[in-house]
């Protein structure tokens, strides 16, 4: 019996520590990936989508909220930088969108045209945000291939009219 008794205040203590240490936490991020909008490019825009092609144009959209839930511009952070696992940092930009018509929302995004010499297959990225204080937080999709982005054999036609 006391050892389920201790077992119990265990659980209580170190519940109550996670949910301290949530409180204590800066910033949060969430997003998605999309095909960007390429003239003369196939395929819709601004679509959910994980697979590329060669020359197509990838787009992150992300939201970083404060420890209150309030979406941060540039006047709340430093900087938003997509980071892919060549190494290769994509810097993000804050503005309205769609960036052409009126807008529905405002987010930061970070735009990177596959090369057409970059390797087929996954590869995994994340997403750090910079407070004007220094401090940071990242973000990482689930570590499973069909959540990251995926570069497919071949490359988009464009075409020029």
């Amino acid at each position: 019996m006391k050892i389920l008794a201790v077992s119990a205040i265990a659980v209580a203590v170190l519940g109550f520590a996670n949910v301290a240490q949530a409180q204590n936490a800066k910033l949060f991020i969430d997003g998605d990936m999309v095909r960007g909008a390429q003239r003369g490019a196939p395929g819709p825009a601004c679509v959910l989508n994980n697979q590329f092609k060669h020359l197509e144009k990838v787009v992150w959209r992300m939201r970083v909220r404060d420890a209150d839930g309030k979406p941060l511009d540039p006047k709340g952070l430093k900087s938003v930088v997509v980071e892919v696992s060549n190494g290769q940092k994509v810097p993000a930009v804050y503005g309205p969108h769609p960036p052409n018509g009126p807008a529905t929302d405002n987010f930061w995004s970070a735009i990177w045209i596959i090369p057409t010499d970059y390797p087929n297959g996954s590869l995994t990225y994340k997403v750090t945000a910079t407070d004007l204080e220094g401090k940071s937080v990242t973000w990482e999709p689930f570590n499973r291939t069909t959540t990251q982005l995926e570069v497919l054999a071949g490359a988009i036609e464009i075409k020029t009219q």
